[in-house]
């Protein structure tokens, strides 16, 4: 049977790899009237860095280097980077080579995530400056907004089933926006590790530490490639090869995912009793129903309260079992609203579905994302031949990559994909049930790591940096620079997340 999930398309490409699954930013608010402080040629003034739906804020100090934007032409163009700086806590002086912290996305601004870096480097703060560089395209660094005609965000209609036509239709509308504010070829990792260095270098310090979740992992390796002698140490977590292709392996990962959290109900004496039929199966079979006829559903909107009645589709269904299965809090829900829609109650499913997909764009920069994938990705994918067992088909990818005809890119040299060969000190982590950088990927990249070390969160999705006692893990790492010495046990604490068997949660 043919497959339609062009309406996918949107949700991949926000969800796409990002490294933290949170709330939308909040403005981060700066003091302009307060004294500066400066660190190496940079002067830098108080702000403060918020989340949204966060419990608190960080206290930071914020800069801007100006950069070319095409460093062939040194005297056009200079864009802004926005850099937050996060102060070490130590009372003596701050050992000389601090951290920077690569988001991932590609699209997230690592200003933006500040209070989750906050918590994961704790530890590392207590030593070290950490610096947040939101990458250009996104963030405060010129970002590749997508604006209409009145300067209001160029929005997609969220009722309107996409096409391969209406998705490369937007993002040539986007593109046109650009005109005048920035050149998109111009938005990819190799500017981005050109910047970092550039960075580096108004700092004043000689050596740096990266810290890089999902495609922040990809940045990180990257940069080490390029400038050796500038790398301390690499901790990548949600590991992404630079020889993947981003977007193409989403069938195969996700449904690797799916069948690790069937596996945990099964063993799971209250999950297995509530949900006898396998979560896969069950997926499988509610998205065959409504393959054969979508339902039209009556529910409130997660937003409004407000009724609403919409079709839900096999595509919405399948796309929210892929936006929970990130987060295993998340993905505790899935066999119960999987088990109602088998007995003919979708308003759950409905609901959430909607919730998901209006809440995926919320960090993502998706001009800048296009400048990335269509310029390294979208050049080396191969559709492979089609599995009419999986929940992904080969139109996933081609959404993924619908805009690329039409966005302005420059095809990467072969020579990005190349595995990292590299004597830096290195940790790599990832979760257990990550549905999109599993730790296959780890392993893959580990090889050409020998002074590296892979870890693995047991019962995690994607991104660790802050489970259990991973944050002292990080700070030990980067004060000792040896992985392979680290006594990693108190990872044994992780669990997985039961299973919600009613919405009232698990059974205890």
């Amino acid at each position: 049977m043919q497959r339609h999930h062009l309406a996918l398309a949107g949700m991949l490409a926000s969800l796409m790899i990002a490294g933290c699954s949170q709330p939308p930013p909040a403005d981060a608010g700066s003091a302009s009237d307060a004294p500066s402080r400066r660190f190496g040629t940079i002067d830098f003034q108080p702000c403060t860095l918020s989340t949204e739906g966060a419990s608190a804020n960080v206290e930071a100090q914020c800069a801007t280097l100006q950069v070319p934007e095409d460093r062939a032409q040194p005297d056009g163009r200079r864009i802004g980077l926005r850099i937050a700086w996060l102060e070490s806590g130590s009372s003596g002086a701050s050992q000389p080579d601090p951290v920077f912290f690569l988001a991932g996305g590609p699209g997230q601004a690592a200003s933006e995530v500040a209070v989750i870096v906050d918590t994961a480097l704790r530890q590392v703060r207590k030593q070290r400056d950490v610096f947040l560089i939101d990458q250009r395209g996104t963030g405060g660094s010129n970002p590749l907004s997508c604006l209409g005609a009145d300067g209001t965000p160029l929005q997609m209609d969220e009722d309107a089933a996409p096409s391969e036509a209406s998705l490369r239709d937007y993002a040539q509308r986007c593109a046109a926006s650009l005109q005048g504010r920035a050149d998109a070829r111009f938005y990819t990792t190799t500017e981005a590790i050109a910047d970092l260095d550039a960075v580096r270098g108004a700092l004043g310090v000689d050596q740096v530490n990266l810290v890089g979740g999902s495609y922040g992992t990809r940045v990180a390796q990257r940069y080490a490639g390029a400038y050796p002698q500038h790398t301390r140490s690499i901790v990548i977590d949600g590991v992404v090869p630079n020889e993947l292709v981003v977007g193409g392996d989403f069938a195969t990962t996700f449904e690797d995912a799916i069948a690790l959290q069937s596996a945990q109900c099964r063993k799971d004496a209250a999950c297995s009793k509530r949900f006898p039929t396998d979560t896969r199966a069950q997926l499988r079979s509610v998205v065959d129903t409504l393959r054969r006829a979508p339902v039209s559903v009556e529910y409130r909107d997660p937003g409004t309260n407000a009724p609403r009645q919409d079709v839900l589709t096999p595509d919405s269904v399948v796309g929210l079992a892929f936006a929970f299965s990130y987060v295993p809090q998340y993905s505790s829900l899935l066999p119960l609203v999987l088990d109602e829609a088998a007995h003919g109650r979708y308003a759950p499913l409905a609901s959430l579905a909607r919730g998901a997909n209006r809440s995926m764009d919320f960090q993502i920069n998706r001009g800048m994302q296009w400048s990335v994938i269509c310029s390294e990705d979208a050049p080396r994918y191969h559709a492979p031949a089609e599995d009419p067992e999986r929940l992904f088909g080969n139109d996933v990818a081609s959404a993924f990559f619908a805009a690329c005809p039409v966005w302005p890119h420059r095809p990467a040299p072969a020579t990005d994909a190349v595995p990292l060969r590299s004597d830096v000190p290195a940790l790599l982590l990832s979760g257990e049930l990550d549905p999109v950088t599993p730790p296959r990927y780890a392993a893959q990249v580990l090889k050409g790591l020998p002074n590296g070390r892979a870890l693995v969160a047991r019962g995690q999705g994607h991104g660790t940096l802050t489970a259990g006692c991973m944050p002292r893990l990080l700070g030990q790492f980067i004060d000792k620079t040896d992985a392979k010495a680290l006594d990693a046990g108190c990872l044994d604490t992780l669990s997985y997340v039961p299973a919600f068997t009613s919405f009232n949660g698990w059974e205890p």
